[in-house]
């Protein structure tokens, strides 16, 4: 079964989760290089990714105050996901995070798929700015951010208890009238995603 479907774009299908997706979902998350800067421990078990995919079934893309996870899909297969969070207080605002499969990384998909998802916040959902965290040694994840275009805002020294240390951030985050692509699908950049804080 495939989930409702939020955009098409060259090589990507960005949609809901469904059960289907819980052994995928469960198998890239359960990755140690890439959870090593997420919230989750591995390996990720699988009762775990459906309970997840069944938290987000009623949830709406850009619904204030709560994350949802947008399935990454390519030739018919799930590859990772974007997650986005609309503020519950500042519906204008909005977060974004992001984890691709490894084997799936170099091909431009996760460039692709977090400017599509950006272009729909600022081009659909009226979002002012949207931001993102990562660790500041993800060296993947700023090379993402800063190729789709958000500005490094600040960094947080030891701000942030993950995995049993403190740990630095960077911040980054693009305003609508910032955005220079104002359609959806453009092409893709070259290699170098890999997870952003994705929750």
């Amino acid at each position: 079964m495939t989930g409702e479907i939020l955009a098409v774009t060259e090589h990507l299908v960005l949609r809901r989760m469904t059960n289907d997706d819980a052994a995928a979902l469960a198998a890239y998350r359960s990755d140690p290089v890439q959870a090593r800067y997420q919230s989750w421990e591995t390996p990720y078990p699988l009762d775990s990714a459906r309970a997840l995919i069944a938290q987000m079934r009623n949830v709406r893309f850009a619904q204030p105050g709560v994350w949802l996870q947008i399935g990454i899909e390519t030739s018919g297969r799930l590859i990772g996901d974007i997650a986005v969070r609309v503020d519950g207080d500042q519906a204008r605002q909005a977060t974004v995070g992001f984890t691709l499969a490894a084997d799936a990384q170099g091909h431009g998909y996760a460039t692709e798929a977090l400017r599509t998802v950006i272009s729909l916040l600022f081009t659909e959902h009226d979002v002012h700015r949207i931001c993102a965290d990562c660790d500041t040694r993800n060296d993947r994840s700023v090379s993402l951010l800063e190729r789709v275009g958000t500005r490094r805002e600040a960094h947080h020294h030891k701000s942030a208890w993950w995995k049993g240390e403190w740990t630095d951030e960077y911040v980054y985050a693009i305003l609508a009238e910032e955005w220079p692509d104002k359609s959806h699908g453009t092409d893709p950049q070259p290699p170098a995603e890999a997870g952003g804080r994705d929750r």
